[in-house]
Formats: C-alpha cells, sequence, structure tokens
C-alpha cells in the first residue's frame, strides 16, 4: 500500500503537470489557469453542498438508532473529493468531482467498505463505539 501511495505521489504531479502544459499550449495559460480556478469553487461549492446533506442524513440515522456507517463512507470521499479538487490539475479534478456526485460516488463506496472491512480483518482498522 506504501508503494503505490509513493507511485502515486510521485506519477500524479507528473501528469499534471505535463497536462497543464498541454493544455496551455491548446487554450492559452489564462484560460488554462482560470478552468483550475473555476474547478476549484465550483468543487468547494459542491463539496459544502454534499458534506452539509451528508451531515444532516448522519444525524438523522443517529436520531433513529440507527449507526451512520454509510453516510461516513459519504463523509470521507466528499472530503477527500473536496481535498483534491482544490489542488491545481486536470486528473486530480476529475477525481474529485467523481467522489462529489452521489451517483458516482456509489460506484466507489462497495470497494471502500470491502477494503475497510479487510483492514478490520487484519486488526489494521480500530472502531470504537
Amino acid at each position: 500500500m506504501l508503494r503505490i501511495l509513493l507511485a502515486l505521489i510521485i506519477i500524479v504531479p507528473a501528469l499534471e503537470i505535463g497536462l497543464l502544459v498541454l493544455a496551455g499550449n491548446i487554450i492559452g495559460p489564462w484560460p488554462t489557469v482560470l478552468l483550475i480556478i473555476l474547478t476549484g469553487v465550483l468543487g468547494a461549492f459542491l463539496a459544502k453542498q454534499q458534506g452539509l446533506r451528508t451531515l444532516q442524513n448522519a444525524q438523522m440515522q443517529v436520531n433513529q438508532g440507527h449507526i451512520p456507517g454509510e453516510s461516513v463512507i459519504d463523509g470521507l470521499c466528499i472530503l477527500v473529493g473536496g481535498v483534491v479538487l482544490l489542488t491545481p490539475g486536470f486528473i486530480t479534478d476529475a477525481i474529485g468531482f467523481f467522489l462529489l456526485f452521489p451517483a458516482t460516488r456509489a460506484i466507489i463506496k462497495p470497494f471502500l467498505v470491502k477494503v475497510i472491512r479487510r483492514m478490520m480483518d487484519r486488526g489494521q482498522f480500530t472502531i470504537i463505539r
């Protein structure tokens, strides 16, 4: 897992720089900068909107006596999506928007649940009630 993370830390920024240079050559530097700023602002707005909605769902589940497990995973996806949208680049923006929209977020949630359960089974992740 650490090797994959290290590879991503090296590869993703290199790809982002290449795409930003390519976009700057195709549409020009100022439109590229404005596009980066626009996706950051739009991402912050969407993250806030989705985060508040998820928080309300979690509160409703707790009030009904349920554990808000799905809301916690949604919140994690929204947090990561919002953070990567604030970083400049088109790859991270695509990942961020993927994690912010509920329809696309639903695609990755089963995978995250499986990873979390596997970590819990190995004793690498503990939930305290």
